[in-house]
């Protein structure tokens, strides 16, 4: 009998020794955001939803590929803060609010928005010079008051809320604010890039003051920040085709003027996986 016990025992310890550990809950990681975030154009544009211009090899497509688990990438082109919370018209239908698709399964959310709030790309369009000129960013001051600065402070207040929103959605996931990359290198490279120098250095500190917001209201809030604008310096649309991760105004790969192109996509999403598999203090 005490054989019989011992022999039991045995066996027990050796299945508790190698059984194998239980394994954590999947991911479950829910994308937002902007243009800057879909990927617009990039191959291959995902249907149904066609308007918003989101490729299945943005960054959230392949960080969840890292990641596992399931994606639900809601990110559409042209959305800004108020189309997180209503549905947005696309020049091919109306899509949902993009907080829709964010519930208490959640594991993980990234939001990349605020650059169409301050219509960032319009900025840049409007700073194309084939000719040597006067600066563009004149048109941006006004009295001594910079229009993009003050519109990034008056950004701050929604920021907050919408972060508040995402966690009363999801209470347990890992949330995650979205940087912009680099969009041009210090004095610019014109007229390869055809942007005046000093609008380079006005794009650079303009977005550089907006990513500050965006890494301050996160820490407000105590969630995560991933930053594309440090790691994404030297990969301006000023460099070559096989370097740059950001389109000039004419691409020479499948991505829209002044957006991630698929190698910014790649190195972005190896940023976000990165990012988001070291633990928040």
């Amino acid at each position: 009998m005490i054989r019989r016990l011992l022999t039991l025992c045995t066996a027990a310890a050796l299945v508790l020794t190698v059984a194998p550990p239980a394994h954590a809950a999947a991911e479950v990681y829910v994308a937002l955001g902007d243009s800057a975030a879909s990927g617009p154009l990039i191959p291959n544009q995902i249907l149904p939803q066609l308007g918003c211009f989101r490729s299945d090899r943005n960054y959230a497509h392949l960080s969840s590929r890292d990641l596992g688990g399931s994606l639900r990438d809601v990110t559409c082109s042209g959305a800004d803060i108020q189309d997180m919370y209503e549905s947005q018209r696309t020049e091919l239908g109306s899509v949902p609010p993009q907080l829709d698709a964010v519930g208490p399964d959640a594991t993980l959310v990234t939001v990349q928005i605020g650059g169409n709030d301050l219509d960032l790309t319009g900025f840049i369009e409007d700073c194309l010079s084939l000719l040597p000129g006067d600066p563009c960013y004149d048109e941006y001051q006004d009295n001594g008051r910079d229009r993009f600065r003050d519109g990034t402070d008056a950004l701050r207040p929604r920021l907050d809320q919408l972060i508040r929103d995402i966690r009363a959605r999801a209470p347990q996931a890992r949330i995650f604010v979205v940087g912009y990359g680099t969009y041009a290198p210090r004095n610019g490279c014109w007229p390869r890039v055809p942007v005046l120098g000093v609008d380079a250095n006005y794009i650079r500190a303009t977005i550089a003051y907006f990513n500050q917001a965006l890494r301050e209201q996160a820490a407000a809030q105590g969630v995560g920040f991933v930053d594309f604008q440090t790691p994404s310096e030297g990969h301006d649309p000023c460099k070559s085709s096989s370097v740059r991760w950001i389109e000039p105004y004419v691409p020479a790969s499948a991505a829209t003027p002044f957006h991630p192109n698929a190698l910014g996509m790649r190195n972005f999403a190896a940023i976000v996986t990165r990012t988001v598999r070291t633990p928040l203090l």
